[in-house]
């Protein structure tokens, strides 16, 4: 036993020593080549063999022929270790530079091409995260190229909506300054139109402005939907006849909601107020409510006659009008952007479909527990 002990701290004593002195080369070969690396490894580990073995050998006091026959065979191991461990090491330095390649292109076009060629597990997974990444980056350079199309799109927009009332503004004031108008009330009444009309796109563009920059303040509380909805639908009723438009709200359940109620009456009057400018005279405009899962879903049905299929992804864009047919006459294309930033800032969702001669917007919000 004492024997055998002796053995096991001779051969330890050996391999330590070499393991301490690959520790220093790995230390100071750190920024090499990692087939250096690797090949420092490979001859630490049969470094510490030899070691061991030869100080073994010495300690049990081998005869000089035995003692070289122990140390050839050490030898030619090491020798067949350090020349696979190189052949690997080139292989992964190729590897390495194949993917450098890949991601020098990812940099330059903005798209990754994987090497098509076998990788170890490490450099797999790095090849597969850049090509995730690779994805992410395009999508979100189609959503700021979408943005930037509806950024432009609004200033054009903003600007002839401010253009044309400002104009008819600066006439009819001209007009009055110079006591060339026979019926001064009149102008007075078109000209207080116009200003609540600028107001309106002023209110639009501060409200939008707040949900983008993540400054909307919320408040919500537990109220009833029939209760939101009977606010809005009051609001909306005298547009409602004066565009000959009947208003059904009849189908709305008394549902739990945890919203913010003046934001939420905001989404649901600028749903209806859209929904009434697009639906002919006779024509009728339908809200209701239900509960789906852990969802309460509710949903404003007009008779606009659809949306083309092309437009329904772009609906809620900031900005978007559409057709001719669904550009209202005095909108910036700004009320339901805001609906959906405000129904997202609920931790719901804005979606529209086509139905039968017309559409039908559903708000999906989250349920009270």
């Amino acid at each position: 036993m004492r024997d055998l002990l002796l053995i096991a701290l001779y051969a330890f004593l050996g391999a330590a020593a070499a393991g301490l002195l690959g520790a220093v080369a790995l230390r100071a070969l750190r920024r090499r080549s990692v087939a250096v690396s690797l090949a420092v490894v490979a001859a630490v580990a049969v470094s510490a063999m030899l070691a061991g073995t030869l100080a073994v050998a010495w300690a049990m006091f081998l005869s000089p022929h035995d003692l070289s026959v122990v140390t050839t065979v050490v030898a030619m191991a090491a020798a067949v270790s350090l020349g696979t461990t190189l052949l690997l090491g080139r292989q992964v330095v190729r590897r390495c530079r194949e993917l450098v390649v890949a991601a020098r292109g990812f940099g330059e076009d903005g798209a990754f091409l994987a090497p098509a060629v076998p990788a170890p597990a490490e450099l797999a997974a790095l090849s597969r995260e850049l090509a995730l990444s690779s994805e992410r980056l395009a999508a979100s350079r189609a959503r700021e190229r979408a943005l930037e199309t509806s950024r432009r799109e609004l200033v054009a927009w903003i600007s002839h909506d401010l253009r044309t009332p400002l104009a008819g503004l600066r006439a009819m004031s001209e007009a009055l300054e110079d006591g060339v108008v026979d019926d001064p009330a009149r102008y007075h009444r078109q000209m207080r139109a116009e200003v609540d009309r600028l107001n309106s796109m002023v209110t639009d563009l501060f409200e939008l402005s707040r949900i983008h920059a993540g400054a909307l303040s919320l408040s919500p509380t537990r109220v009833s939907l029939y209760d939101l909805v009977g606010d809005a639908l009051a609001g909306t009723d005298a547009l409602a006849r004066e565009h000959g438009v009947r208003l059904a709200g009849g189908g709305v359940a008394p549902l739990p909601v945890h919203v913010d109620g003046k934001e939420m009456t905001r989404v649901l009057s600028n749903l209806l107020v859209n929904a009434i400018r697009h639906t002919p005279a006779d024509g009728t405009v339908a809200i209701a409510a239900e509960r789906r899962a852990d969802t309460v879903v509710l949903s404003v049905t007009d008779a606009c006659g659809g949306i083309p299929e092309e437009d329904l992804p772009r609906v809620f864009d900031t900005g978007w009008r559409g057709s001719q047919a669904r550009t209202p006459p005095s909108g910036a294309g700004l009320g339901l952007a805001i609906v959906r930033g405000i129904v997202e800032a609920h931790s719901g969702h804005a979606a529209v479909h086509n139905v039968p001669d017309g559409c039908r917007f559903e708000l999906t919000l989250p349920a009270p527990g």
